[in-house]
């Protein structure tokens, strides 16, 4: 597609250049019109996918397992929430790789950074599977299990924002929403796959062997996941988009946070907004969401495990659907329509959840497919907010502070609040004012539904004269 000319414009250069302005006439990346072309682009969707879900599976392992991590782990008094702020821990630990991670991920190229990171997230969870209980060690065995989950978090914050840019930067401009909806139908994948192994271990082992040694099966799956992963990114090429940043020298070679906030803080500021609200949803749902029905509505535990797999599974169905509108109306339409959504819906909808099994089924699931629109999005949303010289930095510090604060912490405040007060629709009133905040972020989203990610400018939907091709 050659960029609308009639009306000629100047996109704004974010940092100087030594070369040539982008030929964006000249195609790069592989060639989706023959059979080569589309066979990279689904491996290399295949690699973003497969490695996230390899980090969501240990996520939603946890999450599900809250119950005998705190038997094993925090036999005392308060040990869920303990075991739910270990949990929130790791995420603190995120902004932290974020800022290691990211900068090199724009110096040295995404595939590296995320080969690195799959191996440390998938071997820190293996290990967790082996860790001596607090009976066996004592307070050891909490200690140790915390730091494991600090290496996660750790390696987190490379691996979420590097599998998001190296899809991003590898999908046709115009197909960027449906192919990077692909990854985050491996964070469903990952959340499902979890819930769904520690489901069949408890109906075929038994309460008693699981709460022996079942329960360390999940997590020891994740270094088989987590090696397949690392063996197809490293199959893959860097992403063109950042081969052609080092064919023109344009490679960021020194980056701070000083200076990554000087020059894009808008960009960063406008999407910590949209973050606020993807991830206290998110993290609701599909993170605190078993504890939630186990502990305050007395759900049995696998009547709560099926409701948040069928949930699940139903949102995966959907998602590769939404990307695939994002790319024709844009990602504004769907995430304010999923907010408004969401901030309308939210409180009836857990108070149905407390009235009975199959309501809880209904609720959850249309909780879920209001927050697809969301996460259907981000690979093609939040990349698209950043220059490709600074993206990789831009998106992982970002995303991996608002998630540290407000995503990673969403189980320990519903559980909190709801414990001091006994409100137990509190978690629908969270996720509303995150909504709120949303909604007011989405005022100063830059649409960039097929906009190209080349080039050290911002990347504008409204230069490339897509968007209005395809209204037309």
């Amino acid at each position: 597609m050659q960029p609308d000319n009639s009306q000629p414009k100047t996109k704004p250069k974010i940092a100087s250049s030594t070369t040539d302005p982008v030929d964006f006439d000249h195609a790069i990346g592989p060639d989706t019109s023959t059979p080569d072309g589309r066979r990279e682009i689904r491996r290399a969707t295949a690699a973003s996918a497969m490695g996230n879900m390899t980090e969501w599976f240990d996520y939603g392992v946890y999450a599900v397992a809250v119950t005998y991590i705190s038997f094993h782990f925090f036999p005392t008094e308060g040990g869920t929430l303990m075991a739910l702020g270990t949990f929130a821990l790791s995420f603190l630990v995120r902004p932290i790789g974020g800022l290691v991670w990211g900068p090199l991920g724009d110096k040295l190229g995404r595939k590296h950074v995320l080969a690195l990171t799959i191996v440390m997230m998938s071997l820190s969870t293996f290990l967790i599977g082996v860790l001596p209980t607090f009976e066996q060690v004592g307070i050891l065995a909490p200690v140790l299990l915390v730091l494991l989950r600090m290496v996660q978090g750790f390696s987190t914050g490379g691996e979420y924002g590097g599998a998001a840019t190296f899809m991003a930067e590898y999908a046709p401009d115009k197909k960027r929403g449906f192919l990077g909806s692909f990854l985050e139908f491996g964070t469903l994948g990952g959340f499902a796959l979890g819930t769904a192994v520690m489901l069949l271990l408890q109906v075929g082992l038994g309460d008693e062997a699981m709460m022996a040694w079942g329960w360390r099966v999940p997590f020891m799956l994740a270094l088989p996941m987590g090696l397949i992963g690392w063996y197809l990114r490293n199959k893959l090429e860097d992403t063109p988009v950042f081969q052609e940043l080092e064919e023109r020298g344009e490679v960021q070679q020194h980056s701070s946070l000083a200076s990554l906030i000087r020059g894009y803080w808008r960009p960063m500021l406008v999407m910590s907004g949209l973050v606020i609200a993807l991830n206290v949803v998110n993290y609701t749902l599909l993170s605190y969401m078993p504890t939630y029905l186990e502990g305050q509505l007395e759900l049995d535990p696998q009547a709560s495990l099926m409701v948040i797999l069928i949930g699940e599974v139903a949102m995966m169905a959907v998602i590769p659907f939404a990307g695939s509108l994002s790319d024709k109306v844009g990602r504004k339409p769907l995430w304010i329509g999923s907010l408004v959504g969401l901030f309308v819906l939210a409180l009836p909808l857990f108070w149905l959840m407390g009235r009975s099994f199959p309501l809880a089924i209904l609720g959850f699931a249309i909780l879920g497919l209001l927050y697809i629109p969301q996460l259907a999005t981000i690979t093609a949303t939040f990349p698209a907010m950043f220059p490709s010289h600074v993206r990789f930095a831009g998106f992982a510090v970002t995303y991996n502070v608002a998630t540290a604060i407000f995503g990673g912490t969403a189980a320990i405040v519903n559980e909190g609040v709801i414990d001091a007060s006994g409100f137990l629709l509190f978690p629908a009133v969270y996720m509303m004012a995150a909504c709120l905040i949303g909604l007011l972020a989405t005022r100063y989203m830059p649409e960039t539904a097929g906009a190209s990610l080349r080039g050290t400018a911002v990347p504008d939907a409204h230069d490339t004269g897509i968007l209005a091709d395809a209204d037309a």
